[in-house]
């Protein structure tokens, strides 16, 4: 079993920045592929951006694309999401998710997803 915290999300204006950590218990989280997933109020839950086992490949969502950076340390059990020129769009609770079954990044989706953090708000005023 796998817990998962989010933390890092807050209220900031329109073209600012925030990272946004996960930290993760258990000794096999580097052989999981991680993902951060978000969902606006009255929305469904939408895909972010993926990061593999190793760090080297990722994956992300078109609305993202440019301006959010994903990364991890497995040595730390953390992975990070950089959001970067964000806009009041980008308003959501985050969430960090576990795939244990290998999956390519380019299949990561929400119902293939084994572990959920609870989430954390980001606020993103105009």
């Amino acid at each position: 079993q796998v817990q998962l915290v989010e933390s890092g999300g807050g209220l900031v204006q329109a073209g600012g920045s925030l990272r946004l950590s996960c930290a993760a218990s258990g000794r096999t989280f580097p052989s999981y592929a991680m993902a951060w997933f978000r969902q606006a109020p009255e929305k469904e839950r939408e895909f972010v951006a993926a990061i593999s086992s190793s760090g080297a490949s990722t994956r992300y969502g078109d609305s993202v694309r440019g301006r959010f950076t994903i990364s991890r340390d497995n040595a730390k059990n953390t992975v990070y999401l950089q959001m970067n020129s964000l806009k009041p769009e980008d308003t959501a609770v985050y969430y960090c998710a576990a795939d244990r079954d290998f999956r390519p990044l380019h299949t990561i989706m929400v119902k293939f997803m084994d572990y959920w953090g609870k989430g954390t708000l980001v606020t993103v005023s105009s």
